[in-house]
């Protein structure tokens, strides 16, 4: 399959043009890149190694964190390299590249979100039936679902661009590939494509966030009937859970819930959902959880533990 264009690179214009707001933007990207990374990936290693975080809900939150470090690798080391370069290129393929990787993680984390809804709503609405319905088969078909989902959506983005016909400008004012600015280059009428990108992003995101915040608000509703102490811990869960997804979902809803066309907002609302919020979920995530903060600081202190006795004992 080839696509009929003779543009094999593009020219990112980035965030600004500005030599020294890119070198502020750079030390900034680089920092929130790195937290990120320090964020996700002790909570992948925390979860696995402590056999009292065996739940669901931690499953699920590895794959968070592992979605969001692969996610935040996919746009951010590429965003902070161009800070410190003169001319920002992208050949045809890694954009293209680029894009499949955004949307498979992006489209993945949205259906993860939705079962870690469920898993919420089974833990706080149904909690004598919970080991039951959330058993391993039904946590692992939830997680193949999410990819498979992010997977479909993804594929589906990336044919609808791949042979649009680029022959003309090849300069993306965006510091990444984006949906609507490569259907803005294309010498073609995009009309249609552009209302395909809305339904298959924008009607997407809409329906899924208006079906968690409504989940939420029949869990909270069931609180009533649960003791003080049940009632503060459900409402920190679900808390941390419905800050992501507003953090998640806004965005991503005002980006893509308009016909097509390119704000100069969009690289800022872009940088909060690619950039910004991996960053977030960790710290939402681990510093409201009392069982995920007490297990990393038991790892911690083991691991101080046995490197002070290798210290101890030179052989």
């Amino acid at each position: 399959m080839g696509h009929s264009n003779n543009v094999t690179e593009f020219v990112l214009l980035g965030l600004t043009q500005d030599p020294g707001g890119q070198k502020v933007l750079f030390v900034i990207f680089l920092l929130i890149y790195l937290v990120s990374m320090v964020g996700n990936l002790p909570i992948v290693g925390t979860v696995l190694s402590s056999p009292s975080l065996g739940s669901p809900m931690y499953l699920f939150l590895v794959y968070l964190s592992l979605m969001d470090a692969a996610y935040s690798t996919a746009i951010s080391p590429k965003l902070i390299i161009d800070l410190l370069c003169g001319q920002k290129t992208i050949s045809f393929s890694a954009c293209m590249g680029q894009l499949f990787l955004e949307h498979l993680f992006g489209g993945a984390e949205i259906f993860l979100l939705v079962a870690m809804a469920y898993d919420h709503y089974v833990a706080i609405c149904k909690p004598l039936h919970y080991i039951t319905i959330m058993n391993r088969q039904v946590c692992i078909l939830l997680l193949v679902v999410s990819w498979a989902g992010g997977f479909v959506h993804s594929v589906v983005q990336l044919l609808f661009v791949y042979n649009l016909p680029f022959c003309g400008p090849n300069v993306i004012d965006h510091f990444g590939c984006d949906m609507y600015s490569l259907l803005e280059l294309a010498r073609t009428d995009t009309y249609f494509l552009g209302l395909t990108v809305v339904a298959n992003s924008g009607v997407i995101c809409t329906v899924i966030f208006i079906s968690l915040l409504t989940s939420y608000g029949v869990i909270l509703n069931s609180l009533k009937t649960h003791s003080w102490e049940g009632r503060c811990k459900a409402l920190s869960t679900c808390g941390s859970h419905i800050t992501v997804v507003v953090l998640f979902f806004v965005p991503c809803i005002f980006m893509y819930v308009r016909p097509v066309s390119n704000l100069s907002v969009d690289k800022f609302i872009n940088v909060a959902f690619t950039v910004i919020t991996p960053m977030l979920n960790p710290l939402i995530y681990t510093l409201r959880n009392s069982e995920m903060t007490y297990a990393m600081k038991n790892l911690w202190c083991k691991k101080l533990a046995i490197d002070r006795m290798k210290m101890g004992h030179p052989y």
